[in-house]
């Protein structure tokens, strides 16, 4: 196995990566964030993204998903190139094919429950109701039946967590991007929560890319990736 890449053991015919980076890089002034970096994600994976602080693992999400620019590398979504896209069709692609949990949730306070799922939904030009439903459906599957109406204020933080998970599946995302998901959670609390994101992923097929410090949470996700000093240091199953 090339010791930069994550092309783990698979069946003979197994699909084409929905996502994918090669020899990407990535600098802050004298330092390499990435230093030639490849990836490899496919439909239906869930890939826990880990490293000391600084090794470049959050750099390596923000850069796949777009939202920083590799100073060189390519990042192919299906058989598209998407790094040389101009920032307005990287945000739809955003809307569209990725769907995002942060640390902090990122919610909107003055918005409900099911307004802030169905945003990415209403950003699409979805009709309000069509994106309402959506999002409804998902908050009912991740446990949050009757506080659809309630705002991130009258949350537990597990429960607006279940609110950003909602937000990032209602519009069926190719990939899901969730960095520290757990991280502002206690212990319990972030395990049923990832496992809610990472069963809710598979009944759609998407791939999870996770990055997080926390041991026992990437034991929890199927696939792992090591990084260090900017580049994939290992590959493997969880332990």
């Amino acid at each position: 196995m090339h010791p930069h890449t994550t092309d783990l053991p698979r069946p003979a015919g197994t699909a084409a990566p929905v996502l994918s980076g090669r020899g990407l890089a990535k600098r802050y002034g004298d330092q390499h964030a990435l230093a030639g970096v490849d990836i490899d994600v496919r439909a239906g994976d869930a890939v826990a993204i880990v490293g000391p602080s600084g090794s470049g693992k959050t750099t390596l999400l923000h850069v796949l998903a777009g939202i920083v620019r590799a100073d060189a590398g390519a990042i192919h979504l299906g058989g598209t190139r998407i790094d040389q896209l101009g920032e307005t069709r990287r945000s739809e692609l955003r809307r569209t094919e990725f769907g995002f949990v942060f640390q902090s949730g990122m919610l909107v306070a003055e918005l409900t429950a099911e307004e802030n799922a169905a945003l990415p939904l209403l950003l699409g030009g979805a009709s309000r109701r069509a994106a309402l439903t959506a999002a409804r459906e998902w908050l009912d599957r991740l446990g949050l039946r009757g506080k659809e109406r309630r705002r991130p204020g009258e949350l537990s933080g597990g429960e607006a967590q279940r609110v950003a998970i909602a937000r990032s599946l209602a519009h069926r995302p190719k990939v899901i991007f969730a960095d520290e998901p757990t991280g502002a959670l206690d212990s319990r609390t972030g395990r049923d929560t990832m496992g809610a994101l990472l069963a809710a992923a598979a009944e759609t097929g998407a791939a999870v890319l996770v990055v997080t410090h926390d041991r026992e949470l990437a034991d929890s996700v199927p696939s792992r990736v090591a990084i260090r000093d900017g580049r994939i240091d290992t590959v493997g199953a969880a332990a």
